[in-house]
């Protein structure tokens, strides 16, 4: 395929070495080659600049006394005002953090600087070699050879910059020495194309050299710098972006902006289709998020399903927003995860800098803080940061500083819930749930506290009090009553759990079939690696283990045939409306049903009511656990309740 003449020239001007033969890139590596490149550039640019206004000065010295000698003072003060200007803006430029992509446009400035500095040079042979002195001319053919040599020098790295640079002094060489003829300039015209010749071939020979080496640098660093699935940044270079951008704020006051992306549906995918598949899905999020960016600006994958993004430059908030609206929007069409159609979301977090921090802590603890204000309110939601986010984030933290000393300090405790027989109408075990007496807070909600403790890994110290406590308070009660314990995702990535529970029980001398596990079903079992062998364990120990909240998920009737479930729990929802909406009352019916035909026992949540107890007798369900048949007791109230056997008289039937 023939390439058209105007994409030639973008590539030529844009520095593109495949268009001499060099190695051909990616536009993405190509930036990072051009701002290496640019980086020499500016690096030599202080000393040349310095050069061009000392070879000005001495070319106005030399020809003060020719008939030219206005027009080249003229010349002097305009080239060494524009070379002492150039050279101070690069000082500057090299002061700020290097780039790490240039633009084509950047490197199309570059060549047309070039350019315009080798036509000033090229125009000194032609005006004012002829009526020079022979001291005059010896100069110029001096100060253009040193240019050529010096040109070849600054653009090494660059050859279209060199050509543009060099040609305009090759022509008036030229120009010069072929006017009158003497065998002695066509002479010196030939060394000139000769010299001239060499130093090309030395440019085009160091820039291909050059850029291999970078292209092997960047390969090496995305090894290092790249997600392995996504492709995309990790934290390591969202790290090293957002330390560059402060130092540009530092240097210059760059202000920039941090949005911060966390998927509101990815563990739903994971619970659903598997952990194959949420790799697929998170691949397919990284290209969209990718799209909604500008060309030099990477979304960085920096957790499981948390993705940020330094945008640089920011003029105004506005432009903040408008990325994070195109963020949002990115999941609008669905995903096609294992031939299904899946909609995703993601909440997005934004501070602006300085306005929300000045240092990286700063800034990603307040881009944390605002990301949790958008997700609470909802899926798809953006949020700046705001002050009040501050103290929500502190108030959060002090939480997380205090659970880390709460078992320590014996301010968690147990409560149990009973179970009901309805066939003999007996308490048959309890459930036991768990509770944060603060010495300030007062009683601190589980729905608050146990997401810090699996977030920061509390959980396992926890749950492992948990299990401890719930035995020894097990071996008070009589042989037939059972403990039920609720078991978090994060604590199957603990293989420790097991010999845990061994030990409580040998501990507390508790038969292990009066130790009952509860899961629900957004962590069944081989989505979460070492689960189902911890499980398996279990259940080969004789303990038991129970499904909770059934009918909330995906795949509840697949993992039925997968474990031997002693109990499933229907969730409190369908017995709440099962009264009222006939299709809670039909899902009901069915999975008990479903449950006497696999030898499952039922418990149903949340009975509240004696008509809810009334109903549940009338389908045959094995056991209810709710406010009317008990709310959460203390360990003695517990007891209290197995020794006066209340409740047989009371739900007699």
């Amino acid at each position: 395929m023939r390439t058209r003449p105007t994409t030639f020239l973008a590539r030529l001007f844009a520095g593109d070495l495949s268009v001499f033969g060099g190695p051909a890139t990616d536009e993405a590596t190509a930036g990072h080659i051009r701002a290496e490149q640019m980086s020499l550039v500016l690096g030599y640019s202080v000393g040349i600049m310095l050069a061009n206004a000392c070879n000005a000065a001495v070319l106005a010295i030399a020809l003060r006394h020719s008939p030219d000698g206005i027009f080249a003072l003229i010349w002097a003060v305009v080239v060494a005002g524009a070379a002492i200007g150039f050279g101070l803006q690069s000082h500057l430029s090299r002061r700020i953090t290097k780039p790490q992509f240039v633009s084509r446009r950047a490197m199309h400035r570059l060549v047309r600087n070039a350019f315009v500095l080798g036509a000033a040079w090229g125009i000194v042979p032609v005006a004012f070699f002829a009526n020079a002195f022979t001291g005059g001319q010896l100069v110029i053919t001096c100060l253009c050879s040193g240019m050529l040599a010096g040109g070849a020098l600054a653009f090494a790295t660059v050859p279209i910059a060199a050509i543009a640079f060099t040609t305009p002094i090759f022509i008036g060489i030229a120009i010069c020495l072929g006017r009158d003829g003497d065998p002695a300039y066509v002479l010196m015209a030939v060394l000139v194309v000769v010299y001239g010749s060499v130093l090309l071939r030395a440019v085009f020979v160091n820039s291909f050299a050059f850029a291999r080496r970078i292209i092997r640098q960047v390969e090496a660093e995305r090894t290092v710098r790249r997600d392995p699935l996504t492709q995309l940044p990790n934290r390591v270079a969202f790290n090293e972006t957002l330390d560059a951008a402060l130092k540009r704020l530092t240097l210059s006051g760059e202000e920039f902006a941090v949005l911060l992306l966390d998927l509101d549906r990815f563990k739903e995918v994971n619970d659903r289709f598997g952990h194959p598949a949420g790799d697929e899905f998170l691949v397919q999020v990284a290209s969209r998020l990718q799209r909604c960016t500008r060309a030099a600006e990477h979304v960085a994958r920096i957790g499981g399903d948390e993705f940020a993004l330094v945008m640089a430059n920011l003029t105004r908030p506005e432009d903040a927003l408008e990325i994070a609206e195109r963020f949002v929007a990115a999941f609008t069409e669905p995903f096609l995860i294992e031939g299904c159609e899946f909609v995703g979301a993601t909440s997005v977090g934004i501070v602006l800098v300085p306005r929300d921090g000045n240092t990286a802590l700063d800034i990603m603890k307040n881009a944390d803080a605002a990301l949790y204000r958008a997700k609470k309110a909802g899926p798809g939601t953006v949020r700046f940061f705001e002050e009040a986010d501050d103290k929500v984030s502190r108030d959060r933290k002090a939480l997380q500083a205090d659970l880390a000393g709460a078992v320590a300090r014996e301010e968690l405790f147990l409560v149990f819930q009973p179970f009901l027989d309805l066939d003999e109408n007996r308490i048959t075990g309890f459930e036991a749930l768990l509770r944060w007496q603060h010495p300030s807070r007062g009683l601190v909600p589980p729905s608050e506290f146990i997401p810090i403790a699996e977030e920061t890994g509390l959980i396992h110290e926890i749950g492992e009090w948990v299990i401890r406590r719930a035995c020894a308070t097990l071996k008070d009660w009589p042989d037939d009553i059972r403990v039920a314990v609720n078991f978090s995702a994060a604590q199957f990535h603990n293989t420790g759990i097991l010999q845990t529970i061994v030990q409580a029980l040998a501990d507390a001398k508790v038969a292990p079939a009066r130790l009952e596990i509860e899961i629900t079903e957004s962590m069944l079992l081989s989505k979460y690696g070492s689960a189902a062998s911890i499980l398996n364990a279990l259940l080969e120990l004789g303990a038991t283990v129970a499904l909770d909240d059934f009918g909330t998920g995906f795949s509840s009737l697949t993992y039925l045939r997968k474990l031997p479930f002693s109990r499933i729990k229907i969730d409190q929802s369908f017995i709440r409306d099962m009264l009222v909406q006939p299709d809670c009352a039909a899902i009901v019916k069915s999975v008990i049903s479903l449950a006497r035909d696999l030898d499952i026992e039922v418990v149903a949540e949340g009975v509240e009511t004696a008509d809810q107890l009334d109903y549940l007798r009338q389908i045959n369900c094995d056991e209810v656990q709710g406010y009317l048949i008990g709310r959460p007791v203390s360990a003695e109230g517990a007891q209290a309740l197995l020794d006066t056997k209340k409740l047989r008289a009371i739900f007699a039937a």
